[in-house]
Formats: C-alpha cells, sequence, structure tokens
C-alpha cells in the first residue's frame, strides 16, 4: 500500500470488526443475486417459450465478465474502491428496482430483461473486484487470517447464492412475479447501508491509460509463476466441473430416477458441503501452500465424481456432492487467500478480475463440451470425462514434491511483497 497522506490507518482498519460490514453486505446481496438467478429464466419463460430466447437470460449472466471484468478491475484500482463498492449497490438497486416495477405493471419484455441482466453484471464487477481487494487491505496477509476470512466469505455467498436465494426466488415468484426482483433490490439497498461501514479507503493505484493498466495487471499474472499455475488450475477445476454438472441434472433425473424435488435437495446437500469447509478453511489449510490447498480440491472433486458415475445410491451421490461443495470452497479460498499475499495492492482488483475471467471463460467452455460429449455418447461419459481431467491437473502439479518451497514462497511476507513491488516495472 502507497504511504504517506493516502495511505489507510491500519490500526483501525484491522480492527476485528472492520470486516463485518463487508461480510453482512456480501451474505444480504448474494441472496438477493441467488433469488434473481432463479427468477430471471421463470419470467423469461413466461415471457417466450422459446427455447433459444430462454437460454440467452443464463448466457447473460456470463456475458459481463467476459467483456468487462479486466477494465471493471483496472478501474476499480485507480479509484476508491468502497465508492465503487457502494456506487455498484446502487446502480444494480435502481436497476433492479426498474424491472419490478415494469414486470408489475406489466411491460417488462425479454429485451429488457436482458439488458438488466447485462448492466447489473457489469456493475457486479466492479463490486466484486473492489470486495476481494480490500480484504487484505482490512485483515492483512497473514495466511491463516486470509484462509479465515476468505472461507467465511465463501460460505456466506454459498448460503445466499446456493441455498436461501434461490428457494426464496422461486417461492416469490410463484406468488407474484415482481416478488424477487423487489427483494433483489432492497437487498442491494441494505448491502450499500452496510459497505458505508467500512473505513474510508483512497485509491489503491493511479491514473493510467486503461489498456495500460489491464495489461500491467496482466502482466503482474503472466510473471508470478505460482499466480500463473493457480489461474491455470482454477480453469481446468471449473471446465471439468461444469462437462459434468451440464447435463447432471439429465443423469439424476434419468438413470438415477431422482424425482426433480429429490434433485433440488441433492444441491442443497452439495452446497453444505461448501458452508460447514469454509467456516473451517483456516484450519483446513494451515499446513498446505495454496497449491497444495487447490491441487486438494482437485483430487477431491476428481474423487467425487469417480463415485458419482459408479453408485446408484442417493444418500451416496448427495454425499458426493458435499464433498465437491467443500473442494469448490477450498479452491475459491486458495485463490483468493494467494491472490492477495502475491499481489501488491494497486494491482487486486486487476488480478481478481484476470482470475474470473478465466474461470468463467473456462466454466463456459467446459458445460458446452459436456453437452456435445453427451449428445455423442450417453450421460455418463461427461462424469468420466471429468474424472480424467482433473486426474491428469493432479498428475501435472505434483504439489508434494515440492512441500517446502511451496509453503514458504505462498505465506509472503510483508517485506518480500515490497520487494516484488519494487522489482516489477510498474
Amino acid at each position: 500500500m502507497r504511504s504517506g497522506s493516502r495511505a489507510v490507518d491500519q490500526a483501525a482498519a484491522r480492527d476485528a470488526g472492520s470486516l463485518t460490514p463487508l461480510l453482512a453486505a456480501a451474505g444480504v446481496s448474494v441472496t438477493g443475486d441467488g433469488a434473481f438467478l432463479v427468477a430471471a429464466p421463470l419470467l423469461a419463460a413466461s415471457l417466450t417459450r422459446d427455447p433459444l430466447a430462454v437460454s440467452t437470460v443464463t448466457a447473460a449472466f456470463y456475458l459481463p465478465w467476459l467483456v468487462a471484468g479486466l477494465p471493471a478491475g483496472a478501474l476499480a484500482d485507480r479509484w476508491p474502491r468502497r465508492r465503487v463498492m457502494l456506487v455498484a449497490d446502487l446502480v444494480r438497486a435502481c436497476l433492479i428496482g426498474l424491472l419490478a416495477a415494469l414486470v408489475l405493471t406489466g411491460h417488462a419484455g425479454l429485451p429488457l430483461l436482458l439488458a438488466v441482466i447485462l448492466l447489473t453484471g457489469i456493475a457486479g464487477c466492479f463490486f466484486d473486484a473492489s470486495s476481494q481487494a480490500v480484504i487484505p487491505t482490512l485483515a492483512g496477509r497473514d495466511k491463516e487470517v486470509l484462509a479465515k476470512v476468505n472461507g467465511r466469505y465463501w460460505s456466506i455467498d454459498t448460503v445466499g447464492r446456493s441455498l436461501l436465494g434461490p428457494s426464496g426466488g422461486s417461492l416469490s415468484f410463484a406468488a407474484g412475479r415482481s416478488l424477487p426482483f423487489v427483494g433483489d433490490a432492497v437487498s442491494f439497498a441494505v448491502s450499500a447501508l452496510c459497505i458505508s461501514r467500512l473505513p474510508r479507503m483512497p485509491a489503491a493505484g493511479t491514473p493510467q491509460p486503461l489498456l495500460t493498466a489491464i495489461r500491467e495487471g496482466l502482466g503482474h499474472l503472466r510473471r508470478t509463476r505460482q499466480l500463473r499455475e493457480l489461474a491455470a488450475t482454477m480453469a481446468a477445476y471449473n471446465f471439468s466441473y461444469n462437462i459434468a454438472m451440464a447435463t447432471f441434472v439429465l443423469y439424476a433425473t434419468g438413470p438415477l430416477h431422482i424425482a426433480d424435488s429429490g434433485y433440488g435437495v441433492l444441491l442443497a446437500l452439495g452446497a453444505l458441503g461448501g458452508i460447514a469447509t469454509g467456516w473451517r478453511a483456516a484450519l483446513i489449510t494451515r499446513n498446505l501452500s495454496h497449491r497444495q490447498t487447490m491441487t486438494l480440491a482437485t483430487a477431491l472433486q476428481a474423487a467425487a465424481w469417480l463415485g458419482i458415475a459408479t453408485v446408484h445410491q442417493p444418500l451416496a451421490i448427495a454425499g458426493f456432492l458435499g464433498v465437491i461443495g467443500a473442494a469448490s470452497t477450498l479452491m475459491s479460498v486458495a485463490a483468493s487467500s494467494a491472490r492477495a499475499a502475491l499481489t501488491p495492492d494497486h494491482l487486486l482488483g486487476r488480478v481478481v478480475s484476470a482470475f474470473r475471467l478465466f474461470g468463467i471463460g473456462a466454466a463456459g467452455l467446459g458445460a458446452l463440451a459436456g453437452g456435445l460429449t453427451a449428445q455423442q455418447s450417453d450421460l455418463r461419459t461427461p462424469l468420466w470425462a471429468a474424472v480424467a481431467l482433473l486426474t491428469l491437473t493432479v498428475a501435472a502439479h505434483r504439489p508434494w514434491r515440492r512441500a517446502a518451497s511451496s509453503a514458504s514462497s505462498a505465506q509472503s511476507t510483508p517485506s518480500a511483497l515490497k520487494t516484488q513491488q519494487a522489482a516489477a516495472p510498474q
């Protein structure tokens, strides 16, 4: 962090309660997001029965990170991050509120819905890049502290996005089509109120041409071997997960004969595995480097899909999905902590956005590959493909042979980070 009058008061910023507003904001807003993720396709299906038109709604949720993620990260580094999060929340509250009003009056159409999804997604790019960059500012860069904070952050995210939000979204949509959108708008307003309680933080970076700023962030990712390897691991993880998950609903409700309601229960149990792991992330990863943690997560996902492909008992399937949920939380915690430990503060928003770009891009390609694989063979083949790819990823890492060097380098000290900042051509 830059010194002088622009520096944040570290003693105040690292007060035990300084992260509470951020975690509260995340919990409220992701619950609204979870409802929106369910309600938007339901609204689209009520407006048109064209499968292609409805599918564009799902695609619209991924598109903002692919087209605006890198610029958003660069601008989030240039502007005060607390202010960026506040504005992003207020913009999303207004957009979703407008959609709710138009749904209530019967004037909402598919083009408007797509526009709102895209614009709120772009605002979300700014919020997410800033919120992840704020964590080391408030909590410091100690490995165990970062694991604890990020574990709680991603547990809260899973609770809202995968448990409370979707169920609330579907139930409220059934009660009244505008209700989930009203709830989402209110959630962003409450999130903004929480963010306003964060300590004031100056801009981490300095004004520079946007393309130059983006290249600087990507250059840091390219030059830092551990970050480069971790980004590739996350991409492989997401690609493999979506190969299997894209058609898993057909596999579960077809060959496994699981009812539609039972499928929802399976997914909820998978989310519980992620939530429980997040709250114990610091203990689980205490003696592991970030690289080893991500490799462990990859191995766990491979073992879980292997189990799902070879057993047919619903309870066993639920247990394996819980393992995948736990592995995904470990992956998110390790990636978030590694970015914070290995990236200078003024580049952190850009590195977060680059990770998201690679991860979301790989997820979309994996879903397409999974659908094509199932179409050309059968519904079990994508599961075996995921096992094979994840196993190859683990084998390529060989992390346990370099445990000492990985662990020491993952726990970057403040002095080491300052040396890195000075050495890099920034």
